[in-house]
């Protein structure tokens, strides 16, 4: 009996001791954590002022501008401005005097006497001049430019006064054909390019020609010997088919103080005709040169349309001079050619260009003869006032020299 009781007993220990260990371990889950004897605290990121970098100040060490090494010796750079360049103004030019102009190109043409003076003078030294002497003669002409018509008529009177002259001495024999020249060359044609309408100002000129006979070049080096004369300048730069044509002509202008007027590119020849006289008309301007198109001869549209362009140009006034400009060098092509500017436009004067080097002088006879007008100025190099008045008596000096 005392064995169950003590047994008893005990299990009410074990028991009771099982369940405080199962309290115990429930209670400590249950309990927060303690909290940190000292809290972290977090300050909020400052707040950047104007000018300064998006993050939070940090501090640094200050330094006094005498404490801060500079370049140069101690003295700050400077970064001066750019300089901005100033638009060069293009200088105005001076021309040289017209007068006497061609006495003083006469070396540039003697250089194509050789086709003409220089031989016939020795031809004509022979001492027997017989028919073969007077067929190399004809040959010489003809071979010049001269022309079938005005060789047959100079070799004609060359044999009267040959024969007349009896002895012929090298001076004389100079002499003799000299005069014969100037005849052949027409001495009493009006050779003044005509610039001074009868009523009111601007006078109005118009230069025609083909392609590659220096005809823009030739109309700016025209507006350098009006502007040597004293006259006041408007160009036209009715060429709009050719690229850069109207730059060509402006840098001309701009070298004499002359006003350019200029369309677009492929507009309308006739249009910018109109209005260079118009606006040559309003600024009191002495004459009008217009530049037209470099058409090729053969091409009849485009002669039309230059025919046009004088029509049009006629609604302001008459046009007082149409020069053509022939290349001295195409020989009897360019009569070809100047049959048919003939056609379209009352030619009034010719331009020969390039009639130095391997020109022949003859073809100034050939192209007055063909057109019934005379040459009234001539090309003789590549230099601005290398374009020269006209002047008979000094053209065959240059041909025949000394």
């Amino acid at each position: 009996m005392e064995i169950v009781i003590l047994a008893v007993i005990i299990a009410v220990v074990v028991i009771g001791a099982l369940g405080g260990l199962v309290v115990g371990s429930r209670r400590k889950k249950q309990l927060p954590e303690p909290p940190p004897a000292t809290p972290d605290i977090t300050a909020p990121p400052a707040e950047p002022h104007v000018g300064d970098e998006a993050e939070t100040p940090r501090d640094e060490t200050r330094r006094t501008i005498e404490e801060v090494d500079l370049p140069d010796g101690g003295t700050a750079t400077v970064e001066e401005p750019p300089v901005v360049e100033e638009l060069e103004i293009p200088q105005i030019e001076v021309p040289e005097p017209t007068a006497g102009r061609l006495v003083r190109l006469r070396a540039r043409l003697s250089r194509s006497q050789n086709a003409l003076g220089k031989g016939l003078l020795t031809l004509l030294s022979r001492e027997h001049l017989d028919e073969d002497t007077w067929e190399e003669i004809e040959d010489t002409l003809l071979t010049a430019d001269v022309g079938v018509q005005p060789t047959q008529e100079l070799v004609e009177r060359l044999r009267e006064r040959v024969k007349v002259l009896g002895t012929r001495t090298p001076e004389e024999l100079r002499t003799l054909l000299r005069e014969e020249l100037i005849t052949l060359v027409g001495p009493d044609m009006d050779r003044e390019v005509k610039t001074e309408p009868a009523t009111s100002k601007p006078g109005i000129v118009m230069v025609v020609g083909v392609n590659g006979t220096g005809k823009t070049t030739t109309t700016g080096k025209l507006a350098r010997v009006l502007v040597a004369d004293g006259r006041s300048v408007v160009l036209g730069a009715a060429d709009t088919f050719r690229a850069a044509a109207a730059d060509q002509l402006q840098t001309w202008g701009e070298r004499v103080g002359a006003h350019t007027v200029r369309g677009p590119e492929g507009g309308d020849p006739a249009s910018v005709a109109f209005d260079a006289v118009k606006e040559g008309k309003e600024m009191g301007s002495d004459v009008v040169l217009i530049d037209t198109a470099g058409r090729l001869h053969t091409k009849t549209g485009l002669m039309d349309e230059l025919g046009k362009v004088k029509r049009v140009v006629e609604k302001h006034a008459p046009l007082d001079e149409v020069l053509l400009v022939l290349d001295a060098t195409t020989g009897q092509n360019g009569l070809i050619q100047a049959r048919v500017f003939a056609e379209v436009v009352n030619i009034t004067g010719i331009v020969l260009t390039k009639l130095d080097g391997t020109a022949k002088g003859g073809i100034v006879v050939a192209v007055q003869r063909e057109l019934g007008v005379p040459v009234k100025l001539i090309g003789l190099g590549e230099g601005a006032d290398d374009l020269a008045p006209f002047e008979p008596a000094a053209f065959v000096d240059a041909l025949i020299g000394e």
